[in-house]
């Protein structure tokens, strides 16, 4: 702002020559665009470490959830035969097609270059996943095949190999992977595929499985996130009321548990809640059971262990937000006539609304994508997406399946993000 009223000043001064004016303008550029790259300066490593560890995953994981090339690099002349072709799919393709994935196939079967190494098994890996078999009739129809194959009637060839391949849905899916991506990672997330006509349909109810877990995943978050909000919020009260000094040791408990690895902490509760641990033999001792409860390896125990753990994410936002309210609030409406439960209620609990909305969706948020908790104390009808992304990913080597559960579990995050703004917002709007 200075800047430029100082070049506004130069310009209305007629006493200076015009070569000096420019002089001074230019001048005055340059030291600008100095202070504004030093700053920029300052900027580009952050910047560049959430490009790196931030910006550029997620990017990999949306693009990895859609595409698919194995068929498009391992079928390349059956593939280009299709285009030229234009066939639709109604009957069996001509003999030019057929002739193109035996040529593809022998050539898998027969290469010698280090970058066709285990093609022929991805291929078969992928298609098996379109249709159930796919895969034995990739690999036997390519260990039968061999470099004197004679390609006249390949067509027949094929169908005396395996029967399969005069029925249309094989050369369906082999179609509808001609392009490099595909949606049939994402529609499996969500229990859909696509049917022999090429339809997006529901996946038999005895195969939907994916949206039952992610139903799972989102109750147990928000289970989770009332379970702490329902300790949290009467206890950052009750702090916000304390003295500094006492303040200061009541955070020494609540943070405490920061300090001490996950992984040790869930193991601690391995060793309360099993049938001869602490809880189960006080229950017994006071009177209260006969026999042990069965508090791990179920919902109990995740449920316990997490609302342990992501209590203090609760706790923080909510005292941060409280211990800033004036007492000023509740004592006017009390002197005005209110019922101590009603200020409190009325006047004190709508001035948390922020604090409450940043516990609950940092609570939320890394709830839904716990692992290790499920993993150690849940039982297998306990976990949550994020096992499955992992089983995906480290057992099953489907990274395109992995990248399309936790897209979906990112589109989840984004929309509770977006939900909070509007909440925020509104709640600054009705209190202004």
């Amino acid at each position: 702002m200075q800047e430029n009223n100082l070049q506004y000043a130069i310009h209305k001064r007629t006493s200076l020559p015009p070569k000096s004016r420019k002089e001074i303008l230019s001048g005055l550029r340059k030291k600008k665009f100095r202070k504004n790259f030093f700053a920029l300066s300052l900027v580009a490593p952050l910047f560049l470490l959430l490009l790196l560890v931030f910006i550029v995953p997620i990017f990999s994981l949306l693009i990895k959830a859609v595409d698919s090339p194995e068929v498009l690099e391992s079928l390349p002349r059956t593939i280009e035969q299709i285009g030229k072709s234009n066939w639709q799919g109604d009957d069996l393709p001509d003999d030019s097609i057929y002739k193109a994935l035996v040529e593809d196939l022998i050539y898998l079967e027969n290469s010698q270059d280090p970058n066709d190494v285990g093609k022929i098994g991805r291929l078969a890996k992928r298609l098996n996943h379109e249709i159930a078999g796919f895969r034995s009739l990739i690999i036997k129809t390519s260990r039968r095949l061999n470099q004197d194959t004679a390609l006249d009637n390949s067509k027949e060839l094929l169908i005396s190999i395996d029967s399969r391949w005069s029925e249309n849905r094989y050369w369906r899916v082999i179609e509808r992977n001609s392009n490099r991506y595909t949606l049939f990672y994402a529609l499996a997330s969500l229990d859909l595929t696509y049917n022999e006509y090429n339809e997006i349909v529901s996946v038999d109810q005895e195969k939907a499985t994916f949206i039952n877990i992610f139903i799972r995943t989102i109750v147990t978050g928000i289970a989770i996130t009332l379970s702490t909000l329902v300790l949290a919020f009467p206890l950052a009260y009750w702090m916000s009321h304390l003295s500094t000094s006492k303040v200061n040791i009541v955070m020494i408990f609540i943070l405490g548990p920061f300090w001490i690895s996950v992984l040790v902490r869930i193991t601690s509760w391995i060793v309360i809640l099993q049938n001869q641990g602490i809880a189960n033999k006080s229950l017994i001792w006071f009177g209260v059971i006969d026999e042990p409860l069965e508090l791990i390896f179920n919902k109990i125990g995740v449920f316990i262990s997490m609302t342990h753990i992501l209590l203090p994410f609760m706790i923080l936002p909510i005292y941060n937000v409280m211990q800033a309210i004036s007492k000023n609030y509740q004592k006017a409406a009390i002197s005005l006539g209110s019922h101590p439960f009603g200020a409190f209620w009325k006047v004190f609990v709508p001035q948390t609304y922020p604090g409450i909305g940043a516990g609950c969706v940092m609570v939320f948020i890394v709830s839904i994508g716990y692992y290790i908790t499920p993993a150690l104390l849940g039982g297998a009808r306990d976990q949550m997406i994020s096992y499955y992304i992992a089983y995906f990913t480290n057992t099953v080597l489907n990274w395109g399946m992995a990248s399309a559960l936790g897209s979906l579990l990112l589109i989840t995050t984004i929309a509770l993000y977006i939900f909070y703004d509007k909440f925020l917002n509104n709640t600054q709007r009705n209190n202004t």
